[in-house]
C-alpha cells in the first residue's frame, strides 16, 4: 500500500476497524498526578471514568512529541509507504496537529500531508475511515483529499454533558464555557462542525436528550449515525431507543466509549451522536 494513514487516539475508532483498514493510531497522553499514561493503552476506559471524580488535581492531557511522530513516520516508510496522510483532532481543541506539522516538515524520506480533521471523537474517525477506504480503492492522494474536503462539512458531533465542571476545571474550550455561562447546574450541549465548537444549554437532563434529538432532526437524512458516550452505555442505549422511535429504519449504530483524553474534559455520563449527513 503506497499511502498510509496516521491518526491519533481521539478518533475513537474501534480496534477492529483500525486493524481492518490498516490505520496507525498515535496515542495521546493522560496525566494523573505524577503518572503519565498512553491514552487507550495503559489505562482502561472503565477504570479511568470510575476514578475520574476522585482525581485531585484533575487529570491533564498532552500531545505526543515530534520525535514520536517522526518514529511512526519512519516505521511506515520502512514498511514501503510512499506517502503518509496524517489526520488529527481539530486544531481548535488540541496542539496535536501543530506537532504533526513540525514533524512532517522535518521528515524528508517520503511526503507527509498533515490534515486538520476540524472534528473530535468519531467526527475525526469518519474522515479517517473515508481516507483509508479511498486508499483501498486505489485513489491517489489528491483524489482522497478532495473526497475528504467534500465530506467534512457534513460531519457533526453533538453531545450532552452531565456537568460543566470538567470542562471548566480542565481549562479547555474556554470560549465554549464562556458561552454556556456560570451556572454549573446547567446541562451543556456541545456541538462540533467544520472546526467550530459551539454550545447550547438546558436546565435538565431530559431537556438535554430532547435537544439532541432536535439537533439530529435538523441535519437528517444520515449517511452514518453513531453513538458516543463517556462510560455511559445504558444512557446511550436509552438514547438510541428515542432515536428509533423517530427513525425506525436506521440500522443498529456503532457505539463508542469516548477515550479518556477527551473524557478528562467532558466528564463521565456524557452521551451524544457523531453523524455524517447525506450529501
Amino acid at each position: 500500500m503506497s499511502i498510509r494513514i496516521v491518526t491519533d487516539s481521539t478518533c475513537d475508532l474501534p480496534p477492529k476497524l483500525i486493524a481492518e483498514n490498516n490505520i496507525t493510531v498515535l496515542p495521546l497522553y493522560i496525566n494523573i498526578g505524577e503518572q503519565g499514561y498512553l491514552d487507550g493503552v495503559e489505562i482502561t476506559r472503565q477504570e479511568f471514568y470510575t476514578r475520574l471524580p476522585e482525581f485531585d488535581p484533575p487529570p491533564t492531557t498532552a500531545t505526543p512529541s515530534i520525535d514520536t511522530f517522526l518514529e511512526v513516520y519512519r516505521k511506515l516508510a520502512s514498511e514501503g509507504a510512499k506517502e503518509i496522510l496524517s489526520i488529527h483532532i481539530s486544531e481548535r481543541l488540541s496542539a496535536t496537529i501543530n506537532v504533526a506539522r513540525k514533524a512532517a516538515e522535518q521528515f524528508k524520506s517520503i511526503p507527509v500531508t498533515v490534515l486538520d480533521s476540524m472534528q473530535i471523537s468519531l467526527g475525526t474517525g469518519f474522515l479517517v475511515l473515508e481516507a483509508a477506504r479511498s486508499i483501498a480503492e486505489g485513489l491517489h492522494l489528491k483524489e482522497i483529499l478532495s473526497k475528504i474536503e467534500s465530506l467534512n462539512p457534513r460531519i457533526f458531533v453533538f453531545a450532552a454533558l452531565d456537568t460543566l465542571e470538567y470542562l471548566r476545571r480542565s481549562g479547555r474550550m474556554n470560549g465554549v464555557v464562556a458561552g454556556i455561562g456560570g451556572v454549573l447546574q446547567l446541562k451543556p450541549i456541545l456541538k462540533m462542525n467544520q472546526g467550530e465548537p459551539t454550545s447550547d444549554r438546558v436546565r435538565t437532563r431530559e431537556r438535554a436528550l430532547k435537544h439532541l434529538l432536535h439537533l439530529i432532526k435538523n441535519v437528517q437524512p444520515f449517511e452514518s449515525l453513531a453513538l458516543v458516550h463517556t462510560n455511559a452505555p445504558e444512557a446511550a442505549e436509552n438514547l438510541w431507543k428515542r432515536v428509533i422511535a423517530h427513525f425506525p429504519d436506521l440500522p443498529n449504530p456503532l457505539s463508542v466509549n469516548v477515550t479518556p483524553v477527551l473524557g478528562a474534559h467532558l466528564g463521565p455520563n456524557a452521551v451524544g451522536f457523531a453523524l455524517v449527513q447525506k450529501g
